[in-house]
This record gives structure tokens, sequence and C-alpha cells, in this order.
């Protein structure tokens, strides 16, 4: 975990808080571990609420409405999820026997996100925990090309660039009458399939392909 705290520029002063703020109830059960991560997520959740309310108040001149689409458009469990991808947190999140057999769900690590959060505000103070969200959010929230989270194909793109790879979308299969086709689309990563889509049209299929392959990216990273 040195080297998460090292990307995110910390010192922890409680690093049993940050423990916790990974460790899943099933993990928690099966060592009798006193708390999970639960009640951090529900800290870290509202700490992220008021950093990018306060962010999007002071270098906006957007109606309230237009401040909400945003701050939920960025604050949200897709953002959250690729947000941790990003920070590669499944890397450190601990699970049960059970849990590792199923692996980690999309709303896991999710969650563990808003938990971290709410440990850096807990042992290290609202200013550096405020300064931590700004430094994840905010490039993305400057950057126009970047489309809402809820756009997969995009936050997909975000992660593979980074490893310097490409991905590719390729329909193999269409089915149906003109006016009622399933279209049946593949996400490749330099060639290899990651993810399967279906969709009433190609750019249907290709977003649930991307989701599919961000959920694979994330359970088989260890």
């Amino acid at each position: 975990m040195e080297e998460l705290f090292k990307r995110l520029k910390i010192e922890p002063k409680d690093k049993n808080l940050y423990k916790t703020a990974f460790s899943h109830s099933s993990y928690v059960n099966e060592h009798k571990q006193k708390n999970d991560y639960e009640r951090l997520e529900f800290l870290g959740d509202a700490v992220l609420d008021l950093v990018i309310a306060d962010y999007l108040y002071s270098n906006h001149k957007d109606t309230e409405g237009e401040m909400t689409k945003v701050r939920a458009s960025y604050v949200c469990e897709n953002a959250n999820f690729f947000y941790a991808t990003k920070l590669e947190l499944q890397n450190y999140v601990l699970l049960g026997h059970g849990e590792q057999k199923e692996g980690i769900k999309k709303a896991i690590i999710a969650d563990i996100f808003e938990a971290l959060m709410g440990a850096i505000y807990i042992d290290l103070g609202y200013a550096t925990a405020r300064r931590v969200v700004l430094s994840i959010i905010t490039p993305y929230i400057k950057d126009p090309n970047i489309s809402f989270f809820s756009d997969y194909k995009s936050s997909l793109q975000e992660i593979v660039q980074t490893s310097q790879k490409s991905v590719e979308y390729e329909v193999i299969k269409e089915e149906g009458p003109a006016h009622d086709k399933t279209f049946t689309v593949e996400a490749k990563i330099d060639g290899i399939v990651y993810g399967k889509g279906l969709g009433p049209s190609k750019k249907e299929a290709e977003q649930n392909a991307a989701k599919e392959t961000l959920e694979k990216m994330a359970m088989n990273r260890e």
C-alpha cells in the first residue's frame, strides 16, 4: 500500500484506518476484524459530494441544475469505479474466500474509492482530502473531450491509453428484421477480445461491450 500512498502524495498517521477502508464485510467476518469499509464509504461519499460541489460553485457559472448534473456525472458508481481502477485500488481489496472466488464486483471497487477518501479525511483532515479528490477528479471535469462516465467507451479508452494500447469494436452478429435488429459486438484490446455486448443499435452494443470489458479488467487485476 506504500506505493498507493506515494501516488496520492500522503503520509498516513493511522495505517489501520486504511486497512479498514479496503476490508470487505466477508473478510471482516472471516478474520474477526472489528470494522469493514462501509462506514468510511458513507463518509467518503459525503466528502466527494462536498469537494466537487465546492469546486463547481467556485469555478463555474452554471445553474444549480447544471452543477447538479455535472456533479452526478463525476461522483457516481461508474466514475468512482473508473478512478479506483486508474489507481489500481482493486489490488488492495481484502475479501473473504467466497468473494475471492467470484471476483471483485464493480460496485465493491467503486465503494472502496469512497471509503479511501473517507479514511484520508479522518486521518489527515479535510484540506488533504480535498487536495486528493481534486487531483483525481478535476482533470476529467476540465477536459471537454472526456464524456460523462455513463459513457463506458470513453472510460475504457482512458484506461487503455495509459498503457499505450488500442481498443476496437467489431460487430460479430446481426439478428432480427430490419426494424428490430439485435447487434452483438466484441471489444478488443490490441486484437484480444475482452468483452461482448448486445444492443438494438451498434452504438449501444459497443457501450455494453466496453462495460463488460471494464468489469473483467477490474476482476482480473490482482
